[in-house]
């Protein structure tokens, strides 16, 4: 167990011997002996994958979904979790402000629905567009994809990162260090877009055969490689029928589909060379001509042509 987890861990059974003591809203209650009743009290019903994630959230997650598989609104109902059974600052980003606005919408309805007759299970201290103030300290904050407006934050506890395969490098390579000190924990989703990009890359550094589907039982994740992989395509989501997936893939072509509805990374549209040609093009075998390890040709020092020669690796 990390020191990030243990630390929860103690916070949380300290936590609980409070409220035994002091009483507690019974939806506030419910939320810590059951991770998916922030669903169920919305009218929804998780899928396995969903319970499970909500159940046992990793450091690091990486969500590969199909279209419509309900990525956005598990981890909005993850996030008001969160916030609600412990003091959390949560930060929303996607590559667009509309994109994350309307992931705090989903976790403000979820927010909104937990409230009963004994009102919601922790007040609002202040409330906007895109952002939420609890009374037990809780902030959940909704941010643009740049990457020159988003630094400032720290000591994030769960930073959650939407349309994550759209993302630019500059923006992941910003926000990560704001989990340093908290510790905090990571979840990008998204649907493929390319073999380009930081979730491309994260998300391949597995065999694309053994990806995690959490429904499976199946977990990734390693001291070396600290990510779950968690992958849904469009036939593990009962919610769309096969019907409808024969008209998209009749109307889209198979390359918008596999991207789509079955989460294949594909080369882009506009790639003149396959990925898979690329990479097979590279060799260990091959002496470099230049910069570091590049061998010399054998010229004499005499010869005009050394200070060529030279050039050739500074």
């Amino acid at each position: 167990m990390s020191r990030s987890a243990l630390s929860r861990t103690v916070e949380s059974l300290t936590g609980e011997v409070a409220r035994l003591e002091a009483g507690e809203n019974a939806a506030l209650v419910s939320l810590r002996e059951d991770p998916a009743f922030v669903m169920t009290a919305a009218g929804l019903d998780p899928d396995p994958w969903q319970r499970a994630l909500l159940a046992a959230p990793p450091e690091r997650a990486l969500l590969l979904c199909t279209r419509q598989a309900g990525k956005s609104t598990t981890t909005a109902a993850l996030a008001c979790r969160e916030a609600l059974i412990r003091p959390q600052t949560v930060l929303l980003v996607a590559p667009a402000l509309r994109q994350s606005q309307e992931l705090f919408r989903k976790l403000t309805d979820f927010y909104e629905a937990l409230g009963g007759p004994d009102g919601p299970p922790v007040a609002a201290t202040a409330s906007s567009a895109l952002r939420l103030e609890l009374a037990n300290g809780s902030r959940i904050i909704a941010l643009p994809g740049s990457e020159k407006t988003i630094r400032g934050f720290s000591a994030v506890d769960l930073l959650i990162l939407d349309e994550a395969s759209r993302i630019e490098d500059a923006l992941y390579y910003a926000v990560r260090p704001m989990l340093a000190v908290s510790g905090g924990r990571l979840v990008a989703m998204t649907t493929p877009f390319g073999k380009r990009g930081f979730f491309f890359d994260e998300w391949s550094r597995a065999n694309a055969d053994d990806g995690a589907n959490l429904s499976a039982g199946a977990d990734l994740g390693s001291d070396a490689d600290p990510w779950r992989r968690i992958k849904v395509t469009a036939y593990d989501c009962p919610r769309i029928s096969e019907g409808f997936l024969d008209e998209e893939r009749q109307a889209l072509g198979a390359w918008w589909f596999k991207q789509e509805y079955l989460c294949e990374f594909a080369d882009t549209i506009d790639s003149l060379f396959r990925t898979e040609d690329i990479m097979a093009a590279f060799s260990s075998d091959i002496a470099p001509l230049f910069g570091q390890g590049a061998t010399l040709p054998s010229v004499s020092p005499s010869d005009p042509r050394s200070a060529d020669v030279e050039r050739l690796i500074v």
